[in-house]
């Protein structure tokens, strides 16, 4: 493998986390002004932009670095999906860690740099924290269940017999997501930097990071686990 091509993957997965973050973050800022005051309305449209862009995003961005855009989902590529490690990069295991790495800082870079654009397009102050507080055993909850049915469903997607697109699954349960969890479903560490870093309606305040990292951290073993659970052995 070329420095070129860690290179390359590195820059999709900085990308797409930029387009992710802004989708979130600048849809939750057009809503809540074109909303009126109703939330729901506001939720429906901040939902509706995510998936959207989550399905265009893996699907334009997947063949190239695999479209983690998720430091849990690069970990899980790491440690856990032996058949297509990081994209299909075959590779020592120090040099795989390296490549995580790479990846994962591309992904805090651009969920910072998403954030930022956001603000820039909508006349809003670039550098920003939110002041909006997200705790409680309700959300940590709801964090948990989110990212483990995420993990769940990717590696799902890609097993024997499941005759289904990871873009369109993936998209679909996150917009579902948005609606049964008390959390919203942020279900990814870096999409909690990002919105960390703005107080507007997809923020979170900084204090309330941890736990929700925590939590998405427990969700993601639980998910692997249930989806290894249920793996079917090849028939010999």
């Amino acid at each position: 493998m070329s420095e070129a091509s860690l290179s390359k993957k590195a820059f999709a997965e900085f990308l797409g986390t930029i387009a992710l973050l802004c989708a979130v973050i600048g849809s939750g800022i057009m809503a809540e002004r074109l909303s009126g005051g109703n939330v729901a309305i506001a939720l429906l449209a901040n939902t509706l932009t995510t998936v959207f862009a989550l399905y265009v995003l893996i699907e334009t961005l997947g063949p190239v670095s695999g479209a983690h855009f998720n430091p849990l989902v690069t970990i899980w590529a790491l440690f856990f999906d032996r058949k297509r490690p990081l994209a299909g990069i075959e590779s020592a295991q120090s040099a795989s860690v390296f490549i995580a790495a790479a990846y994962i800082v591309a992904q805090l870079a651009g969920a910072a740099t998403g954030a930022w654009l956001a603000h820039a397009m909508f006349d809003m102050s670039i550098f920003q924290t939110s002041a909006k507080l997200r705790g409680g055993w309700g959300q940590w909850i709801a964090e948990a269940v989110a990212t483990g049915g995420l993990l769940f469903v990717i590696i799902r997607s890609g097993a024997a017999g499941v005759n289904a697109k990871a873009s369109a699954m993936v998209a679909c349960y996150i917009g579902a997501a948005y609606w049964f969890t008390a959390s919203t479903s942020f279900a990814n560490p870096a999409a909690v930097f990002g919105r960390m870093l703005s107080d507007s309606f997809a923020g979170i305040a900084p204090v309330s990071a941890l736990g929700f990292v925590a939590a998405q951290c427990v969700g993601a073993a639980l998910g692997v686990s249930l989806a290894k659970l249920l793996a079917v052995k090849p028939v010999p």
